[in-house]
């Protein structure tokens, strides 16, 4: 039975963060103006958790099945140099992107929300999925997370992971300002 609660002791050792896109970055949805170009929603949020990832030392990867000019531009605006598409096996991927940055499947954490990611999900040392993903994928996570897929979801990992390896603190403090002297 997946927690609801993120396996901090886990989230402590974890060195990369890998995601699938649609249904975890984006809320899955698939939208094509008339000339048949597609367009996605990105949460802000995940995007500025992404980035404190990186800024304290968690590597950052995106694994999706499709490949999409979208995600090249997310990409490069949050600075995420690991971007994988068109990929079907993402165990595989995964796996390669581990040995790659000379860590260890269980020092990697997967998101995912269809069968695409039921592998990697098994396998990465914290599998975790989104409560919009179908129940036969929420049973085999470690987790699932409390916002949905392009709602937050991504941020809330984020949050665990930063907050299980101790830097909370010291990211909320950087965030802090004395106020200004009249």
């Amino acid at each position: 039975m997946p927690q609801s609660l993120a396996p901090t002791a886990t989230l402590a050792r974890t060195r990369l963060l890998a995601l699938d896109v649609d249904g975890v970055l984006s809320d899955g949805r698939l939208y094509f103006q008339s000339d048949g170009s597609e367009i996605k929603a990105f949460h802000t949020q995940d995007g500025h958790g992404l980035k404190l990832l990186k800024r304290m030392g968690i590597t950052v990867a995106l694994i999706t099945g499709r490949e999409s000019p979208m995600v090249t531009q997310r990409a490069k605006a949050l600075g995420i140099a690991h971007v994988y598409q068109g990929r079907e096996d993402k165990l595989e991927t995964l796996a390669q992107l581990c040995q790659t940055l000379d860590i260890t499947l269980e020092q990697a954490a997967y998101c995912g929300d269809d069968l695409p990611d039921l592998a990697a999900i098994q396998r990465a040392g914290v599998g975790i999925s989104v409560p919009n993903a179908p129940a036969y994928m929420r049973k085999h996570a470690d987790w699932v997370t409390q916002r949905a897929g392009g709602h937050g979801a991504v941020r809330e990992i984020c949050d665990a992971l930063l907050s299980a390896q101790g830097h909370w603190d010291n990211i909320l403090q950087s965030y802090h300002h004395e106020p200004l002297s009249p």
